[in-house]
């Protein structure tokens, strides 16, 4: 079937290749006023046929519009063909599998440069805080500059009054020599804050310039320096700068809440740092234990250190969901120890409260309590897009597809260029699923598998999806994927992947899967 598929595949392109031909040079003859019945005549002289077959044929219209209108019907048809298959479900994927995949990711990369280009600014003041420069002159201080704009962010992004664009979309510009105008326009931001991280011995010194993205113009520029133990201080006083010449009408209330530290051991902070920097490689298993090592060795240090505690429950989170646990009963139970220190000790803390608050919904089935946590964590920081993300993913699970788009839709504004889309594309995916939208949810999960093969929840959303619609020769073909990653997985071990609360969700999820081929 293949074979036969590609051999009707080129015939249609010689086809269209000789029928474009056919126009342009009936056109040129068309224009020109060139006669060619010459050649029509020896044509028909060569091949013994009846002299007058040619007058017989055109009923003596003139042969230039004839070769036209040829030409343009084959054209026609061939248009509308390729539409019908286009409209038709599964069936552009099959007849063309390869063309329709560059088609995909034509579509993709057109739909992710519209975006950027369309984006508006807020209502609110905008900001994006751009990776620092580690003037060092070592590498491996790269993690510090790092952590310390990812503090910033998540600082700034504390204000009610402010729109902070999100660490992996600003990130995306590491490295590069960029336009700041260019950058106001494909984050949507009205100000970027950027600068430079050089650290010495126990000396520290940060360098930052808050610019006008629409103008270029500088705002201010300043340098702030002290020893490592002052890293704290020097991290509210830029963060006070920038918030003060963005708004210089912010309460005195969120100021003292954006100073509160989440550790004051430097020895705690800086093993937190290195856990952030490792966590957020997505994708490796050896980055992910890094992390969850560098967060115990921040606690050992700072017993009441709740942003580490919730981040090292998230790395567990992150092993259930690629398959990496290695005993599931033991490690969720060491996953809600840390989740309940986080939101514990991290009532006012935005980052404890959202991965900790996440990680209880999500491997402990505590849904009501951890979307209470995340609400909390949205009231402190209406700008953290993983919030606003997490909250999503809890109502998808709780049977509220339609209300987790917006919390979905916000979270992307938050973070426009993040290179993790493929997780967003995963939740809506998910979210179309539950609703009952199983051609969407297919299509939403193709995007995310398009970009990230190996990622397996779109993968297990996609294969339901298909089998549920009706295309089951597509929903084996994600299966076949889905078990060459996860060989161990059935049915009876989905429930510590999806806690889905209505018992209608969790049944069509098994029986489309069961459908794709996934063993009970």
């Amino acid at each position: 079937m293949a074979e036969g598929r590609s051999t009707g595949s080129g015939f249609w392109l010689k086809v269209r290749e000789h029928a474009s031909n056919a126009v342009v040079g009936g056109l040129v003859l068309v224009l020109t006023g060139f006669t060619p019945e010459h050649w029509v005549a020896n044509g028909v002289e060569a091949l013994h046929l009846p002299r007058n077959l040619l007058a017989s044929l055109t009923f003596g219209i003139d042969p230039r519009l004839i070769v036209v209108t040829i030409g343009v019907a084959l054209i026609v048809g061939d248009t509308l063909r390729r539409r019908w298959h286009t409209d038709s479900p599964g069936t552009r994927g099959q007849e063309f599998p390869l063309l329709a995949a560059r088609e995909q990711a034509a579509r993709s990369t057109a739909a992710d440069s519209t975006l950027a280009s369309q984006l508006t600014l807020p209502e609110k003041p905008s900001i994006a805080v751009l990776p620092f420069q580690n003037m060092s002159g070592d590498p491996e201080q790269d993690y510090f500059a790092d952590g310390i704009v990812e503090e910033i962010t998540t600082a700034l992004s504390r204000f009610p009054s402010l729109f902070v664009i999100a660490r992996n979309s600003s990130f995306t510009y590491k490295g590069k020599s960029v336009d700041i105008k260019q950058v106001g326009r494909e984050l949507g931001v009205r100000y970027v804050l950027e600068g430079g991280i050089r650290k010495a011995a126990n000396q520290v010194r940060v360098t930052a310039q808050l610019i006008d993205a629409a103008t270029g113009v500088h705002i201010w520029a300043d340098r702030f320096e002290g020893e490592l133990a002052d890293i704290f201080r020097l991290q509210d006083d830029m963060s006070q700068r920038a918030v003060g010449a963005i708004t210089p009408m912010v309460e005195h209330a969120e100021i003292e809440r954006m100073k509160r530290k989440p550790t004051h051991r430097f020895d705690a902070y800086d093993f937190y740092l290195k856990g952030l920097a490792s966590l957020n490689l997505q994708g490796s298993k050896d980055a992910a234990d890094e992390a969850l090592q560098m967060f115990y060795r921040a606690i050992d240090l700072d017993s009441g250190f709740a942003s580490a505690y919730g981040n090292a429950a998230f790395c567990f989170v992150r092993r259930l969901v690629n398959a990496w646990m290695e005993d599931p009963k033991k490690e969720i139970v060491e996953a809600e120890r840390l989740a309940t220190r986080a939101v514990q000790y991290g009532s006012d803390d935005p980052v404890a409260l959202t991965s900790g608050g996440f990680t209880l919904a999500r491997l402990l089935g505590e849904l009501e309590i951890g979307e209470q946590h995340l609400h909390r964590a949205l009231e402190l920081s209406p700008s953290y897009a993983l919030a606003w993300t997490h909250r999503a993913w809890i109502r998808v699970f709780q049977g509220r597809p339609d209300e987790a788009l917006p919390d979905l839709n916000r979270a992307m504004r938050l973070n426009p260029r993040d290179p993790l889309m493929p997780g967003y594309f995963s939740v809506m995916g998910m979210a179309h699923f539950v609703a009952g939208r199983y051609e969407e949810a297919a299509s939403w999960c193709e995007k995310a598998i398009q970009v990230q093969p190996k990622f397996l929840p779109p993968l297990r959303t996609a294969a339901a999806s298909y089998a549920l619609a009706g295309n089951l020769q597509a929903a084996q073909t994600m299966m076949s994927s889905l078990m060459q990653l996860d060989p161990r997985r059935r049915i009876s071990t989905l429930r510590e992947l999806y806690p889905l609360q209505r018992n209608r969700d969790w049944e069509l999820l098994t029986e489309g899967l069961r459908r794709a081929g996934l063993p009970d």
